[in-house]
């Protein structure tokens, strides 16, 4: 289990030695740097390849100079020993992007009719040979399958998505593709090992029920249509991966409490539009939708309100006022649990989330009520009371039991 420890006490208090302390210290700092280090590397790869393919703008020069770039990398790793590696997996890489990011602006721009199903296929396989060739112990080279490798996953599902758009598919379908994505976007960071490519799996899973962000004037903004039905998916998805992180090794626990993280954000996020504006649940899937009250005559407006209210007399519905309730009981109970298993990113996370709940009641809700807040604050001292009593009887029996 990754821990966050502070050396000087450690040392101070006789845990360990300064040997020790120094070699805690040595390893975390390597760890930086390497992300550091790979992380820069990437971001460089990916703007060069992006530049050099719209900057030659043309597919021929494209192919030629991807192709010298992939050969000159390759030639580098094979001669060029470990000081260079870097610049052989950097120049390869640039060249298998131009190859593969130019053959998709090619068709996209000029074979748009059969772009779709191209990307799809040879996305899959690109996939399934590099991913194969990947998990083949070898000393050189798997850093260059393994971006490839993603690199065919990235055409696979924008194949998929192209063909989910031409043929207007919604409702089910759509909701199904989305679940497939975020499975094959898991998988994929499951078998290159890299958290960030998994972490990407929490948006198509988010979509199936149309939760997503947008950009408009200036503006980044989170939507959730259906906040109630999101946080019980996103919450059987933390249970589940929870369970998957228990019984399985420590690469896939990683993987899965990245997941874990991020299901947890969303959940907040649609929390917090439900304390704003409260849920009529599932009326974006079962109730009317405005598109079916097109006529000759144009929307009937009076038909779509009707039957827009008729549902709302027999749906769930949960008032903002309620939902700023249940959401602050959840916080509280998030932080006791996280803060007594030492899970400090969930804890970091909803203790963030409980300064935004804060913040937000305070001017939307509840900011002309003082005696909501005399209620919740004098709640929240024997909450914590109980939870740092708790916590005591917990370390008594670890005590005992260890």
């Amino acid at each position: 289990m990754r821990a966050i420890a502070d050396t000087e006490k450690l040392l101070r208090d006789g845990i360990i030695d300064a040997a020790q302390a120094q070699e805690i210290e040595r390893r975390a700092r390597r760890e930086m740097v390497a992300l550091g280090v790979n992380s820069i590397l990437c971001l460089g790869i990916f703007a060069a390849t992006g530049g050099l393919i719209f900057w030659l703008a043309d597919p021929l020069a494209v192919a030629i100079f991807g192709l010298l770039a992939l050969a000159g990398g390759m030639a580098i790793l094979r001669r060029g020993g470990e000081m260079f590696a870097m610049f052989g997996n950097a120049a390869a890489l640039i060249g298998a992007g131009m190859l593969i990011g130019g053959s998709i602006v090619e068709l996209l721009e000029n074979h748009a009719a059969i772009a779709p199903e191209a990307m799809l296929f040879g996305g899959a396989g690109l996939l399934l040979a590099n991913g194969a060739l990947f998990v083949r112990p070898m000393a050189q080279g798997r850093f260059i399958l393994g971006a490839i490798f993603l690199m065919g996953v990235a055409a696979h599902l924008s194949g998929a998505v192209l063909l989910l758009q031409e043929h207007e598919m919604s409702g089910l379908p759509r909701a199904l593709f989305y679940l497939y994505a975020s499975g094959v976007i898991y998988a994929a960071g499951y078998l290159v090992d890299i958290r960030l490519v998994t972490a990407l799996a929490i948006v198509p899973f988010a979509q199936m029920l149309d939760t997503g962000t947008g950009y408009f004037n200036a503006a980044y903004v989170f939507f959730s249509p259906e906040p109630t039905l999101t946080i019980l998916q996103m919450g059987l998805l933390i249970v589940m991966l929870l369970v998957l992180a228990r019984r399985s090794g420590a690469r896939m626990a990683r993987q899965a409490m990245i997941l874990v993280m991020l299901a947890f954000v969303v959940a907040n996020l649609c929390a917090l539009v439900g304390s704003l504006w409260g849920d009529v649940v599932g009326e974006t899937i079962l109730g009317p939708h405005w598109e079916d009250f097109y006529g000759e005559g144009g929307f009937n407006s009076t038909g779509y309100e009707a039957a827009r209210d008729a549902f709302r007399d027999r749906a769930l519905l949960i008032s903002e006022q309620a939902y700023s309730i249940l959401w602050a009981l959840a916080l509280s109970a998030m932080l006791a649990w996280a803060a007594m298993g030492n899970r400090r990113g969930l804890f970091n996370a909803a203790l963030t989330f409980a300064g935004i709940h804060f913040y937000t009641q305070l001017f939307e809700s509840f900011g002309d009520e003082p005696l909501a807040w005399v209620v919740g604050g004098l709640i929240a001292v024997p909450l914590a009371w109980g939870m740092w009593r708790l916590d005591g009887w917990i370390a008594r029996r670890a005590g005992e039991t260890g």
